[in-house]
């Protein structure tokens, strides 16, 4: 008899991660042969319609039978589900173009709004309570499944369920593949014959290792030798923060510039295409007050604003969220989405040992000099017994420990502010980050983001 398998998607109108989890699923050879279940979940209903359609023709498009269901309420999804996959976010552009603006309006010197600086903040308060309901419904109705998160701010999400719940969980992120695909460009080495190891923190990872896989043949000295004769505006969006990081502290870090910008003060002349994340004119136009949402340009790497000064139809920013066109099997095939999730649930499941290139686990010694239960970003073995996190060898270098332990201490306050409803803990995280501006910008943007974001942030008050 096959055994039984359930998966559990959490923020099922994900037009990302929804379609790539269903995917995975269905082109995986383990799972194929399993008694397979999927529950689809998520608090719009219409985003969960869409997904159920997409789920009905991808059973079809890999001739495949399996439980499906769909349904609003969570502890129904998670009734005897052995991985629960989450991904979700409410209204995120709208939200998020406030993370971005609003800072930098108090002088915040950030980048970017998703992960790091005091947008990436709100973006964990708003997330983390939705994310701990999952985990505490997790530990009454599936106490033994894994929660595969997906969902940003990552490392403070983990942190949070870490220390606020005991439900198993890992956080997952493409960064590190991005990281390796830089790498293979740079050194022209076919990334198959790429040896590769890394640790830091989700958004700020560091390769600690580069190699031929073929030779074992160290390839920092050829990285450093290719990096030195590149043309300095190639990539510039994505590279060139990389490129000086590389030069000023020894290693490579990753995903790029957007993200890694987050976590560092002087990263704002580093990011050509951030006086145009969600550009507006505030003369005639006010998202936050029933406008439209500006547009989300990622960076200048897919040359965004080569585009007709007259467009025949509406421009819409990446990802937003076109149900209808999203989840759609426009050539009837499946594709393998790279993602980690599943890889990780069939090594678990069917005890098929794997390596896997990046996990977010809380710190158990993992990265020395790193305090102990903050969310880290690790390589792990993975088997029938459970996720594996790989140790380091020996401590990162001394500066790049230190940017990324202030993160940890602004992680914890952030779980304090979440749990004791206190702004003052929000504003001591907001005083250490990097990019701060003043004291008296700090407490007014609290304030004003606290007022623009109640109907979603968890109560806060001085």
């Amino acid at each position: 008899m096959a055994k039984k398998n359930k998966f559990a998607i959490i923020g099922a109108g994900s037009v990302s991660f929804c379609p790539a989890t269903i995917g995975d699923i269905l082109l995986n050879p383990s799972i194929r042969e399993a008694d397979l279940d999927i529950a689809l979940m998520d608090i719009a209903p219409e985003a969960l319609k869409a997904s159920l359609g997409y789920a009905k023709q991808a059973l079809k498009a890999a001739d495949r039978e399996a439980g499906l269901t769909a349904t609003t309420r969570l502890k129904e999804a998670l009734e005897g589900a052995d991985f629960v996959v989450s991904a979700i976010e409410l209204n995120r552009y709208y939200y998020w173009s406030m993370d971005f603006h609003i800072p930098r309006r108090y002088g915040f010197r950030q980048v970017y709004g998703e992960n790091g600086g005091p947008g990436g903040m709100f973006h964990a308060l708003r997330n983390m309570g939705p994310t701990l309901e999952i985990a505490h419904a997790m530990e009454e109705v599936c106490p033994e499944a894994w929660l595969l998160n997906y969902t940003n701010p990552e490392a403070k999400l983990i942190e949070a369920v870490g220390k606020l719940s005991k439900t198993r969980v890992v956080g997952l992120c493409h960064g590190e593949g991005m990281g390796v695909d830089q790498l293979s460009q740079i050194i022209q080495i076919p990334r198959e014959d790429l040896d590769t190891q890394v640790a830091g923190l989700n958004h700020f990872g560091w390769f600690t290792k580069i190699a031929r896989k073929s030779t074992g043949e160290d390839l920092y000295p050829l990285l450093r030798e290719k990096e030195a004769a590149m043309d300095w505006l190639a990539h510039w969006d994505e590279l060139g923060l990389s490129r000086l990081m590389l030069r000023t502290f020894g290693l490579y870090p990753y995903p790029g510039t957007n993200h890694i910008g987050e976590y560092i003060g002087w990263s704002d002349q580093m990011l050509a295409s951030a006086l145009i994340q969600y550009f507006y004119d505030p003369a005639s136009e006010d998202p936050w007050a029933g406008g439209k949402v500006p547009e989300f340009i990622y960076s200048f790497s897919g040359n965004p604003t080569s585009r007709p000064l007259h467009p025949d139809k509406p421009v819409h920013s990446a990802g937003d969220p076109a149900y209808a066109a999203s989840f759609t099997l426009a050539d009837s095939q499946l594709h393998s989405s790279g993602e980690y999730g599943i890889p990780i649930a069939e090594a678990i499941f069917f005890d098929k040992p794997r390596h896997i290139g990046a996990v977010n686990v809380p710190n158990d010694g993992y990265i020395p000099n790193l305090p102990q239960g903050m969310a880290v970003e690790v390589p792990a073995l993975v088997d029938g017994r459970g996720i594996h996190p790989v140790r380091m060898d020996k401590p990162l270098p001394v500066a790049i420990t230190q940017m990324i332990a202030a993160q940890g201490a602004i992680h914890q306050l952030l779980i304090e502010a979440y749990q004791e409803k206190s702004r003052n803990k929000l504003l001591q995280a907001m005083l250490i980050d990097p990019t701060v501006s003043t004291y008296n910008n700090a407490v007014a943007l609290i304030n004003e983001m606290c007022d623009r974001q109640k109907e979603i942030l968890p109560e806060l008050y001085w």
